[in-house]
């Protein structure tokens, strides 16, 4: 993994403005401050899986601010660029549709995605499992369920740059199903 020799402004500006959407809220623990999930997302796209990439760690970090908060697409595109705000909608599901509706749309996307974006989801997928010991067991089985879908959608035609965290997340999957 490269060091990066300076942190981009953008990711900087990506993080203050993560924090300030999701100022207000929660983890299903109801005691963490939510933005501690992109954070951690953002760490574990730069730190374990080793993308130096800005923009990929800037969606990293937003990936949420769409699906969870009063942010919409063009707000992201203003401030952050057409990729970084294509990328988060990608990781966004359509609330407007109902449930099974909305996560086939989601699944279907995620195939098709860019390397970005399946990093990010792995990302994303690899935090979710680690956090699931502060679920009651039911959540815990909804959460390796939902992983093991998405990381079905994940396998479609997989990019060289998404490989390697796809085998890291599919072990944790497999341990945490174990447990």
């Amino acid at each position: 993994m490269a060091r990066m020799k300076e942190l981009p402004p953008a990711l900087l500006d990506a993080v203050a403005y993560a924090a300030r959407a999701h100022r207000s809220q929660l983890r299903k623990d109801d005691q963490t401050p939510y933005v501690s999930h992109p954070f951690r997302v953002c760490l574990i796209v730069r730190h374990l899986f080793g993308v130096d990439d800005a923009d990929a760690l800037a969606a990293a970090v937003l990936h949420d601010t769409i699906e969870d908060t009063d942010t919409d697409y063009d707000d992201l595109v203003e401030k952050f660029g057409p990729n970084v705000a294509s990328w988060v909608a990608a990781l966004s599901k359509d609330k407007r549709l109902p449930d099974d509706e909305r996560e086939a749309a989601y699944m279907k996307t995620l195939s098709q995605s860019p390397w970005q974006v399946k990093v990010c989801k792995l990302a994303d997928i690899y935090d979710n499992l680690s956090d699931s010991a502060s679920l009651n067991s039911k959540g815990r089985e909804k959460s390796l369920a939902r992983s093991r879908k998405y990381l079905d959608a994940l396998r479609a035609d997989l990019p060289e740059q998404a490989k390697r965290p796809f085998e890291i997340v599919s072990d944790l999957l497999k341990r945490k199903q174990k447990s």
